[in-house]
Formats: structure tokens, sequence, C-alpha cells
């Protein structure tokens, strides 16, 4: 698979051509994209995905992302991607008229155009399916439905800021997954006879709030754990949300190795506790619960 982030990068010759911001290339985006494979295939030409980085609502409406652009890469790749063009979306793309955005794609040289049945471009969203046929034959794949409402990135995002990681999974076709590396934290779970690992996560990054059991892996080795999402309310915090990770098997030193968190299930939401006993006692519920739902113990 290429990433490139310039039309001008694309190799030449035809293509078909899918687009959209794709951000967690959830089940919806992957109903659309087999019907682009499906028509390349047919046409025996290259898959490119045209997508935006950050996702256009990430830009415009500060809202998480459910994949950074080398995890929605991966992705897509996965569902047959061969070119994925992740064009910057920035205040300066945001405010391009539609016949410059058509002026741009037609440099792709599209045989075809595979888009979401909602999907508009150009200032003031000004731009739809119908502009595409003046470039190629273009199928407006209709939204994908599941719970009796379509399933969308900004509802999963939702899932997510309530901690319900499995209606998420749901829609998603996958488990949620947040990546970083792991850092040198203020040592308080070793203090408590946890240990965990702190994970520097892209900003951006969405994180569910609460206390999940997960899988956590790390060079290609699946281990248990109990991670917290949250601000630390027992101790002094700063309001920011972070990722620690309890590991259920022992493991070498992982500072400066990327580690990814895999959220199966929440046991709780976060809370604070009188003194650090009570705290002690909770964890240690915690990991009995992790350790049954993720091995049956």
């Amino acid at each position: 698979m290429i990433l490139i982030n310039d039309p001008k990068d694309a190799p030449p010759g035809p293509k078909v051509v899918a687009i959209g911001s794709f951000d967690g290339v959830h089940l919806g985006h992957r109903a659309l994209l087999a019907r682009a494979l499906a028509a390349a295939r047919e046409r025996r030409l290259p898959l490119l995905v045209y997508t935006f980085d950050p996702p256009t609502k990430v830009f415009t409406q500060g809202a998480p992302v459910l994949t950074t652009l080398s995890e929605k890469a991966e992705l897509l790749a996965g569902a047959g991607a061969e070119i994925v063009l992740a064009v910057p979306f920035d205040a300066e793309f945001a405010k391009r008229s539609k016949e410059a955005f058509l002026s741009e794609l037609a440099e792709l040289e599209p045989a075809t155009i595979v888009v979401g049945e909602d999907f508009r471009f150009g200032r003031g969203r000004e731009g739809g399916p119908e502009d595409l046929e003046a470039l190629a034959p273009t199928e407006a794949v209709p939204l994908l439905a599941l719970g009796g409402a379509p399933v969308k990135s900004s509802r999963i995002r939702a899932l997510l800021e309530a901690g319900d990681v499995e209606a998420a999974r749901h829609l998603l076709g996958y488990p949620y997954r947040v990546r970083g590396v792991v850092v040198p934290g203020d040592q308080r779970g070793r203090a408590l006879g946890f240990p965990t690992a702190n994970l520097a996560v892209p900003r951006q990054k969405a994180l569910p709030p609460g206390v999940f059991a997960v899988w956590a892996e790390r060079g290609g080795r699946r281990i248990g754990g109990v991670a917290n999402v949250g601000v630390r309310p027992t101790f002094e915090a700063d309001g920011a949300r972070r990722l620690e990770v309890h590991l259920l098997e022992p493991v070498p030193e992982l500072y400066g190795e990327e580690l990814s968190v895999e959220f199966v299930a929440r046991l709780r939401p976060e809370r604070a506790f009188p003194d650090q006993a009570a705290l002690r006692r909770q964890i240690q519920a915690d990991v009995a619960a992790a350790r049954r739902r993720l091995y049956g113990d």
C-alpha cells in the first residue's frame, strides 16, 4: 500500500477512487470500500482511497479521532486500498470551492468514484455526489444501519465517551484500540502493589473513561490487563485524561516501547476513594473481574 498526502504524487493512470473521512474505518465504511474494491477488481484498476487528515469533524468541531493516520492507513490497506491519499485538512482546505476540489480530483484520473450517500464537499458543503458525475460514473452508497440508526463515526465517538466499548465494537467490526509509548509515571500503582504502564497517547485520540478489562499487545504477545482511563481523582489531578494499564502477567521493562491496548469490557466508572487502602481493595476486585472476563478464571 502506498501512502501519500499530495494528489500530484499519485501514480498515473485510471483508478477507482473512494472518498471520505473514514475515521474508524467502521462497518459502514467497510461496506462502501467493498463496493469500491469490487469495481476496481471488475475493471482491473487500482483502488485509491481519498481521505482527510485530520478527519473533517476533528478539525471543524474538535471531535476526537477514532483512528490516527497510521491506524487508518493500516485498516484501509486491509480493506483493499492500494493507494491512500491523506490530504491535510486545514482552514485553507475548508475554504476551497467545489470547483477547486473537482479540478484536483480530476488529476487522479478517476474511472469510477464511490462515496457515501451523505458525502458533501467544497466550501459550505456545496458539492455532492451528483457533481462528481461530471468527472466519472459515481456510486453513492447508502448508509449502513445497525440497531435502528446509521453506523457513523460520531455515533461511535458518543459510545466511547459513555465508556460503552462493547457497543462501539459492534459498530466498528473490531475491538477499539489505543496505541501509545510507555513512559515513566509517578509510581503510585507500584506503591499500591499494582504497577502500571503509563501510555503517552496522541492528544486527539478518543479515550473511553473508566476501568476496563483489556488485552495489551507487545511484540506479538497478548497479555490481559486492567486499564484505567481517567483523571485519578483519589490523588491530586490536573484534569488530563490518562491511560494506565496494569498487566496480569509479568513482563520485562516496557519504558520506551509501544503498547497496543484493546478494550474488551468496562468494569466500572472511575471514582475517588477515601484512602489508599480502599483503592487497593477495589483494584484487587478489578483484577479478579478482568481475569474472569479475559481468561474465565
